[in-house]
């Protein structure tokens, strides 16, 4: 009698296993139970391992990155929002942006336990940042499984109140602009600075690097303005990785 279908029996079960597994893993990170597990499997995969769907799109972690991207970006403004309602909008953005850098987001997902699930080929350059990109697609996937209403409460509740402590971010105040000059300095790269428009007491600023423009930055000071583009500047250029 062949032993092929011992074989196949057999392969199923450590799948059934496999995927047991996976859907204890995602509860214990998201405090549910996976409806799609599908949806968190592309969220940890690389396009390093991907397969390319019949529309020519990898099957990788990417398009649920975008979603999650601005889903975080949205309920961490409005968490922000509610929890400082006298703090001006500059202060506001500063602290979103120590929370969603991709920094601060590599950490997280490191923490959470994405380092055991993230799948890349180990030969692949996988950029140092694919735990905070697929901590960002988990949060689309759980959007997408369990709606918006539950996502929020995962981000708050899993992610925000355990691993952020909000008070010791503002005590880090951190001037953009003088890490940017200082960045510049170091590079031998000509910086500065304009204030290019000003309308009902509101500011714009824009940066230029090596005289090439760069982010614009608003604020309802000269110095705010400049300290947003500075920021935005920042961020462009990649420099907290």
């Amino acid at each position: 009698m062949s032993s092929f279908p011992k074989r196949l029996s057999g392969r199923l079960l450590n799948s059934l296993k496999s995927e047991k597994k996976l859907r204890q893993s995602f509860r214990l990170i998201t405090g549910r139970a996976p409806i799609n597990l599908a949806l968190y499997k592309q969220a940890m995969r690389h396009s390093s391992v991907a397969s390319t769907n019949e529309q020519g799109i990898k099957n990788s972690y990417e398009r649920l990155e975008y979603l999650g991207d601005a889903i975080l970006g949205m309920i961490i403004a409005e968490y922000l929002y509610r929890t400082y309602p006298f703090k001006e909008e500059g202060f506001l953005t500063e602290i979103r942006a120590k929370i969603v850098n991709r920094e601060s987001l590599n950490r997280l997902g490191q923490k959470i336990g994405l380092k055991e699930l993230v799948q890349y080929h180990q030969g692949s350059r996988a950029h140092r940042s694919v735990y905070g990109d697929c901590m960002e697609a988990l949060i689309g996937a759980v959007y997408l499984d369990h709606g918006f209403p539950y996502c929020k409460k995962f981000v708050i509740r899993k992610l925000i109140k355990p691993h952020y402590d909000l008070e010791e971010l503002i005590s880090r105040t951190t001037n953009f602009k003088s890490r940017l000059l200082e960045w510049s300095q170091k590079e031998n790269k000509e910086l500065r600075f304009e204030i290019i428009d000003e309308e009902d007491r509101k500011f714009t600023a824009q940066v230029f690097l090596n005289d090439s423009p760069m982010s614009q930055g608003f604020g309802f000071s000269k110095k705010k303005a400049e300290q947003d583009a500075a920021r935005k500047t920042y961020e462009q250029l990649n420099l907290d990785e």
